[in-house]
């Protein structure tokens, strides 16, 4: 069996910036076990799987250790496969996920994904978290991941988490941010419980961290940098409980997987 693969830089407009993801164009799924050893072969923190269904796609996303809810730059760039290297690709692209119908448009040279908002609450740290990160005190707050709210952008850039000492908290990961003087503001995001130490770029952090930087700045358009050595941008915009999450995206790698 041959299977198409794309690797694409998501939420940046040249190789070697943003986020990395695997997409692989199906026309049937493949058993679990397979999908699962592909994205652990592939080793980047997601691969994403589409099958084409009527006039939508069902996605699946996975790292190379399990299989995820959500994930936006994988999304971004399996919307970005569909518009620019297969045939006949509608306005807006709907997909069918364990999150829901997602959508994607194209707005302007940018890709527009349509996720739901997600509010994040004020919460206690688990014992020794904000240790293993290296900070000594902080807000924290919920949603799927904890947000850390620090004071400076600089301690972001500086982190240096113990992940062994972070894997096993209640949550899918962590959520590092602070208001920014180039952006309106940066994050960097941990989750060696999914497999993934960091993720350069984590569109789906964005459904949390939006929401909560629109109340604190007071505007429902944002800009945001998220990344340590490597980095992405994204722009964001809350439109009632949903998050418009936009950014760019290139082609890095064409090939076939032989199975």
């Amino acid at each position: 069996m041959k299977l198409d693969i794309y690797q694409v830089d998501a939420f940046s407009q040249q190789p070697f910036g943003g986020n990395p993801a695997a997409v692989c164009p199906l026309t049937e799924w493949l058993p679990d076990e397979q999908l699962q050893n592909i994205a652990a072969e592939n080793n980047l923190s997601e691969t994403v799987y589409f099958v084409p269904r009527g006039d939508f796609y069902e996605l699946r996303w996975f790292t190379p250790e399990v299989e995820v809810d959500l994930c936006g730059h994988a999304t971004l760039a399996a919307a970005w496969v569909l518009i620019h290297q297969l045939p006949d690709a509608p306005e807006v692209l709907r997909f069918a996920t364990r999150s829901g119908e997602l959508r994607v448009t194209r707005n302007g040279d940018e890709l527009a994904m349509d996720f739901p908002a997600k509010q994040p609450q004020r919460c206690e740290p688990p014992s020794g978290m904000l240790s293993a990160l290296g900070i000594e005190h902080a807000e924290v707050f919920a949603t799927d991941d904890y947000i850390v709210l620090v004071d400076d952008e600089a301690q972001i850039a500086a982190l240096t988490p113990d992940f062994a000492r972070l894997k096993g908290l209640p949550k899918r990961g962590i959520a590092v941010t602070a208001k920014s003087t180039r952006f309106d503001f940066v994050s960097r995001w941990f989750g060696p419980n999914v497999g993934v130490n960091e993720d350069p770029v984590t569109g789906s952090a964005h459904t949390s961290l939006a929401p909560f930087w629109a109340d604190r700045l007071g505007r429902s358009q944002l800009t945001a940098e998220q990344g340590g050595k490597r980095r992405g941008q994204l722009h964001c915009e809350l439109k009632g409980d949903r998050v418009i999450i936009s950014g760019h995206a290139v082609l890095y790698l064409q090939g076939v997987i032989h199975l």
